[in-house]
């Protein structure tokens, strides 16, 4: 039970070497963990790293945790945040119901000493910041543990409870639209205070990502409010936000979005819309998943305060967090997103609705996107779908990172493939990089040999880079520096090897149409 704000909110753990046992004393109490596995992994679940946000914290900043009342019980996860999406995700059942009472943290750790400082790598879910939950089976963090790191995960609020923006709530202090981008920071934050009690370095932080995660690493990488909170980030196919709508939602447009929704479920008072039942709200504001969510649904923002403006122009300029950069995307992002393709029946649909989109630029375009029969139609109108949501803004984070400041880059094209993992789609890395080979949603196929050995060379990829910058080491094929301009990527696949970014033209054209980092703001326009 929580009682009180903590009295040791704003302290950091002691400093003072101590051994780690399965009850922990942390900055809120002390938590009860799970015992150690047979490999000395011990996890420590569901613990809240900010009070709740109901009530009268509902779309208010995270605010401080709770100090407990006896010893916490961290042995099973918390609850997920309530979203816009019902149902599995990516054909995994959550372990936890969904509520609105759901801010909790996840440490495993092999560390027996809170001296120890093993590097630590936060990992963010993706769910288009719709629907997701850290209590999946795939993320447990037990496998990359072993590897030498300490691993957290964490919940963050969704959809309208995570990302509704209102004049009203901007006056109440904090610029409002991203409060679950502030629960990150939130999380962060915690880790950064908590870290050394689990034998983890606070000094050495990886934050990484995959899809809506990756979104999340790289606004947070722009954002002037993480100053020193993390060392290194690692992306997995995301980083703007961008979609084929165009660039991340703007200022103005959230609050026209948030104004009609307050208009919707016909209340005059934030204090009314606080008053209503959770259930009212979320599904007041369901998202369809064949639509885009930052068009059609609440999600991140230009809110002048978490994001202070375009990330790519804030990536352009290299006033992001000046860090090493790992990432990559993979060879089939688009299958996921293929029912928001230009309309593509037929070659003249195809060519129709792209000359509508790219205007004076339709000539430049048709040359690295053919219409000129209907198959070409169909796979350019996926490829450029592939592009515009995932690929395009990811090779441009890591490329203007590389370019525009002195950190080290990695990039990867991922585009492993086996009966188990028959296609290199959206998602398809996070299995191997976890080293949770659980059942696949693609495929009824167990894991081989072949399988475990690549999900073996992933992991020590990702932790060789968390621990020292470089994902390099003793058994890896070399992983090259990428300089910029789209040389070297890592292939990462049946075969791994250096290549040239597969997209360059592709992504040098999209590039090409920004304007202070903000793709064509038609793209959006003519879908209102």
């Amino acid at each position: 039970m929580r009682l009180t704000v903590s009295l040791f909110a704003g302290l950091a753990v002691s400093a003072i070497a101590s051994p780690i046992s399965s009850i922990v004393e942390i900055s809120s109490g002390r938590v009860q963990g799970n015992p150690p596995d047979q490999t000395g992994v011990r996890s420590f679940k569901g613990i809240p790293f900010a009070a709740s946000p109901v009530g009268e914290n509902r779309w208010k900043s995270p605010q401080p945790e709770l100090a407990f009342e006896g010893t916490y019980n961290a042995t099973v996860y918390g609850s997920s945040c309530s979203g816009a999406l019902a149902g599995n995700y990516m054909g995994e059942s959550p372990l936890t119901a969904p509520s609105e009472d759901c801010l909790t943290v996840n440490v495993w750790t092999r560390a027996n000493s809170t001296s120890e400082k093993i590097p630590t790598m936060i990992w963010i879910y993706g769910g288009g910041f719709e629907f997701g939950t850290s209590a999946m089976a795939t993320y447990d963090g037990s496998a990359l543990a072993r590897e030498g790191v300490v691993v957290v995960s964490f919940n963050y609020r969704l959809g309208v409870l995570g990302y509704l923006a209102l004049p009203e709530l901007d006056a109440e202090g904090t610029m409002s639209g991203n409060f679950g981008l502030q629960d990150q920071l939130a999380a962060i934050r915690w880790v950064k205070k908590n870290i050394a009690a689990f034998g983890g370095d606070p000094d050495n932080i990886t934050i990484w990502g995959q899809s809506a995660g990756a979104h999340s690493v790289g606004l947070l990488m722009a954002s002037p409010l993480s100053d020193g909170l993390f060392q290194k980030a690692i992306i997995e196919s995301g980083a703007y936000w961008d979609s084929e709508h165009g660039s991340i939602e703007t200022f103005s447009h959230a609050r026209t979005k948030g104004k009609s929704f307050k208009k919707k479920l016909n209340v005059s008072s934030i204090a009314q819309l606080r008053a209503l039942p959770v259930d009212t709200v979320v599904n007041a504001a369901l998202w369809n998943p064949s639509l885009d969510p930052g068009f059609t649904a609440f999600a991140p923002n230009t809110d002048k305060f978490v994001v202070p403006k375009e990330p790519a122009e804030i990536f352009d300029l290299a006033q992001t967090q000046q860090i090493p950069l790992l990432g990559g995307f993979n060879a089939r992002e688009d299958l996921i997103f293929d029912t928001r393709a230009l309309p593509h029946n037929t070659s003249a649909q195809y060519r129709e609705a792209a000359e509508a989109m790219f205007t004076e630029h339709s000539s430049e375009f048709f040359k690295l996107y053919p219409g000129d029969t209907e198959p070409q139609a169909t796979n350019s109108a996926y490829t450029l779908t592939g592009d515009l949501v995932i690929s395009e803004q990811t090779f441009e984070a890591l490329d203007r990172q590389a370019r525009s400041s002195s950190q080290d880059v990695y990039a990867y094209y991922y585009n492993y493939t086996s009966p188990y993992s028959p296609v290199a789609i959206h998602t398809a890395e996070i299995n191997f990089v976890f080293g949770n080979l659980v059942p696949s949603f693609s495929s009824s196929e167990s894991p081989t040999a072949s399988d475990e050995a690549f999900s073996e060379k992933m992991r020590k990829y990702w932790t060789n880079f968390a621990k020292t910058g470089n994902p390099n080491g003793d058994g890896l094929p070399k992983w090259p520096e990428y300089k910029g301009q789209g040389e070297v990527f890592l292939m990462l696949g049946n075969t791994i090897a250096p290549i040239e970014n597969p997209g360059q033209k592709r992504f040098d054209f999209i590039s090409s149409l920004r304007m202070n980092g903000a793709l064509p703001a038609s793209w959006w326009r003519q879908n209102l």
